[in-house]
């Protein structure tokens, strides 16, 4: 039995959900409550590496399971990014390239391994474990390119959630209208997302004056957890049939 989520609209719902959650709940603890990145990184890579231990020894698809690991994955990624571009003052272009080369890296010894990148059946443990390790990539390397938009590019918060938007959406279209390799798009779209969630949670939770909307993260992290955990339990109804995953 496959043991992660299918590909479905749904699932890029939830996935969007849970990395702008990341974003928000990451820097309710290391700036909020002035944790610091580094003490918050640790706290948070120890839940994920809980919930991934979790994960691995099962031996099915749980869904609340899953998307806890997706989360820890993103609210980890949030702050270690940040303590690399900001604490170590590698800056986000030089953590965005480290991050990315990275990922490649992962991606091509997954390739290696096991032939393929599709996600469509995750069952043996060395593909679940590149599987993981590569999002846990991506969600990191979303903060860092996120960050970069809003404040490196000039775009602001607004201005690079509506550029990754657009970015999703296009490939989005490429997935309807071309014959573009579905696997490369699928990851293409999942790193995405990471960004998108990186400028959207800083444009919920930013205050007015520094181009934000100003709800805080407390509050936004609290809405967002609930929406997330809405979709979930939609996604497990029983009338949500299977489709298709990449």
């Amino acid at each position: 039995m496959n043991k992660v989520a299918t590909v479905t609209f749904c699932f890029w719902l939830m996935k969007i959900c849970a990395t702008t959650l990341g974003e928000t709940a990451g820097d309710l603890l290391s700036m909020t409550l002035n944790v610091g990145y580094a003490f918050s990184s640790i706290i948070l890579f120890g839940l994920f590496l809980v919930t991934l231990a979790a994960q691995l020894m099962t031996r099915q698809f749980h869904p609340l399971l899953y998307w806890s690991v997706i989360l820890t994955t993103s609210t980890a990624g949030t702050t270690i990014s940040d303590y690399m571009d900001r604490t170590l003052e590698l800056g986000y272009a030089t953590g965005s390239l480290i991050l990315a080369t990275g990922l490649l890296l992962v991606l091509a010894a997954w390739r290696r391994r096991e032939k393929t990148l599709s996600v469509s059946r995750i069952q043996t443990p060395q593909a679940e474990l590149f599987y993981w390790v590569a999002i846990l990539f991506s969600n990191t390397l979303g903060t860092a390119l996120g960050d970069f938009l809003a404040d490196d590019s000039g775009l602001g918060f607004l201005g690079g959630t509506l550029l990754v938007g657009s970015l999703i959406a296009a490939i989005a279209l490429a997935y309807r209208l071309t014959r573009l390799n579905r696997v490369g798009l699928f990851w293409v779209a999942f790193v995405l997302t990471r960004p998108f969630g990186a400028t959207f949670g800083d444009l919920l939770t930013k205050p007015l004056e520094h181009g934000g909307l100003g709800f805080g993260t407390l509050g936004s992290s609290a809405v967002l957890g609930l929406m997330l955990l809405a979709l979930v339990l939609y996604s497990m109804r029983p009338s949500n049939t299977a489709q298709p995953s990449r």
